[in-house]
């Protein structure tokens, strides 16, 4: 078992972003890309995330704002505040850290963004310019997924994906990306939910497996192929009485008896959350290039 490290990725590619961003921006006098986070509440795992951001846009020349507001915020004025980021000119890309509170939609949130700020990838112009394979600004995740493949030169074309979850965060979008006829993609990808039935046994012909349920250590040794490439994008915090914190973190696989069967494997934490970080800075120094019109 080799594990797919995400932090040396992720460490590997701020270092290229941080050389373009020297040499096409601060060497010539231009001011270097500009990332922004709306961040609605109070939610420790949006905390922890966004200023996990704004520590990866610093290491790397970006410049990063946070724009907090609190959890009873309207819907109106958070529409206000994407029209002032999206007119904004000075600003190359941001978020809207989601989830968001009951009482906002969040879909209409995000098709208020500007698509060439959308660094998120989840507008409905970007969602669809992926489908059709255009340039556009790629989901954090699955473009992470895809990176991470590509790095470890893990074969994708021909194979059996199964992918666990279909939201539109992970699911649907990396189904769509390694089905596409490109590299990594030209696989035979199956999208199980919770209407799916016999998971285990659909799990258990995947050459890569990729876990996004939200249901912690869901996938268990017996629904995993031997030598199969297992991808783990869940995220949880449980009690442990061997931390300081007083929890650690666990995905939606029982890494330790599942990594005993696997050729590769993502750890959590490490694997595929800090890929999802620098995925962000990738769209966000297109955005500053105005590479996606």
């Amino acid at each position: 078992m080799k594990l797919l490290d995400g932090k040396l990725i992720a460490d590997q590619i701020k270092t290229e972003i941080a050389t373009e961003v020297k040499e096409q921006f601060l060497d010539k006098g231009i001011e270097p890309p500009h990332i922004a986070a709306v961040l609605v509440g109070e939610d420790p795992a949006s905390l922890t995330y966004v200023a996990s951001k704004e520590k990866a846009c610093h290491e790397v020349g970006f410049v990063s704002s946070v724009y907090r507001y609190p959890a009873n915020i309207t819907q109106e004025k958070l529409l206000e505040v994407v029209d002032f980021l999206n007119a904004d000119n000075e600003i190359d890309g941001f978020i809207v850290q989601l989830p968001l509170p009951d009482h906002i939609d969040e879909h209409v949130i995000i098709e208020r963004i500007d698509p060439r700020k959308d660094i998120d990838g989840f507008h409905p112009v970007n969602l669809g310019k992926m489908v059709l394979n255009l340039p556009c600004f790629l989901p954090a995740t699955p473009y992470g997924i895809i990176t991470l493949l590509e790095r470890y030169n893990i074969e994708t074309a021909g194979k059996n994906i199964v992918v666990l979850g279909r939201s539109h965060i992970v699911g649907t979008p990396v189904s769509i990306l390694l089905s596409r006829k490109s590299n990594p993609g030209n696989a035979t990808v199956t999208l199980c939910h919770s209407y799916s039935k016999d998971i285990p046994a659909i799990a258990a012909r995947a050459d890569i497996l990729i876990v996004a349920m939200g249901k912690q250590g869901f996938v268990t040794a017996d629904m995993v192929k031997q030598d199969a490439v297992v991808i783990d994008v869940g995220v949880h915090r449980v009690p442990s009485t061997e931390t300081k914190s007083g929890f650690r973190l666990m995905g939606d696989v029982d890494f330790d008896r599942v990594s005993r069967k696997c050729s590769y494997i993502t750890p959590v934490p490490g694997g595929v959350g800090p890929m999802t970080i620098v995925s962000l800075l990738r769209n966000t120094l297109r955005a500053a290039k105005k590479e996606v019109n």
